[in-house]
């Protein structure tokens, strides 16, 4: 994983729920706060807060974790790290180095990809009446373009930042849905671990888009791989082209 599992959660709960809400005001004091509630209980956190310890319980569970001693192991877990170019002695070498960075990150796209796959996803998304794209933190912005480039294509599709709430329109599709996930590092469904409710799967075709083989479970149909760097600095860009690739195709079938 590049991001550890309570800032996802939190991050896509803080974006995708209204200014001022318990919730968004729970997951906002606590990443503030991370590194000073590592013994804190219940109805300490409830009064940091001014909420009751029913708020806490009632976010936990909304947040998709199972009681308030998985949110103590994942604060104790968490490390927010942030990587950054290194190679230069002053600002301008420093730039020019995260811009080669990010260049020959799109170059390892452009010769590892699979344009048949490209073309076969294409296809599944203009035969689908139901197709649905998701993704996390910068993941989630590149299926927000993804929607917004087949709407200006004459498709509609489905999409949502908070994580709960994309796990719940998984568990509830069925085989006349198309499911397509960005995942650089393959790890979509482990931050809730839905590897362990697949039975729950009333089995929806799904695509994942990753730069990693050997990370994605069973229930996943059909994989577009592409060679990466595995950081955080060229990824979302890799992503994002891989986005516009299958925007193009897809525009190719329908003109």
């Amino acid at each position: 994983m590049i991001y550890d599992k309570l800032p996802v959660i939190f991050l896509t709960e803080i974006a995708s729920d209204k200014a001022g809400t318990t919730n968004q005001l729970i997951a906002s004091y606590i990443l503030d706060h991370i590194n000073e509630l590592d013994d804190i209980g219940i109805s300490e956190l409830a009064k940091r807060n001014n909420v009751s310890i029913s708020s806490i319980s009632r976010f936990v569970k909304e947040i998709g974790l199972n009681d308030y001693v998985e949110l103590k192991e994942l604060i104790h877990s968490t490390k927010l790290h942030f990587e950054k170019i290194n190679n230069g002695t002053s600002l301008q070498e420093t730039m020019h180095s995260y811009y080669t960075n990010v260049i020959d990150s799109l170059s390892l796209v452009s010769h590892s990809i699979d344009h048949k796959k490209l073309l076969q996803l294409s296809k599944d998304i203009k035969q689908y009446k139901k197709v649905a794209t998701f993704g996390l933190l910068k993941a989630s912005g590149v299926a927000v373009n993804l929607q917004s480039d087949l709407l200006m294509l004459g498709k509609s599709v489905y999409t949502n930042i908070n994580y709960s709430e994309q796990i719940d329109y998984l568990l509830n599709c069925n085989e006349e849905h198309l499911i397509i996930i960005f995942s650089y590092t393959g790890s979509y469904f482990d931050y809730q671990e839905l590897r362990s409710k697949v039975k729950q799967l009333n089995h929806p075709k799904i695509w994942m888009i990753t730069s990693k083989i050997d990370n994605y479970p069973s229930f996943v149909d059909e994989v577009i791989l592409f060679d990466s760097k595995q950081d955080q600095i060229s990824h979302p860009y890799q992503l994002q082209l891989v986005e516009g690739m299958i925007a193009q195709v897809y525009a190719s079938l329908v003109e």
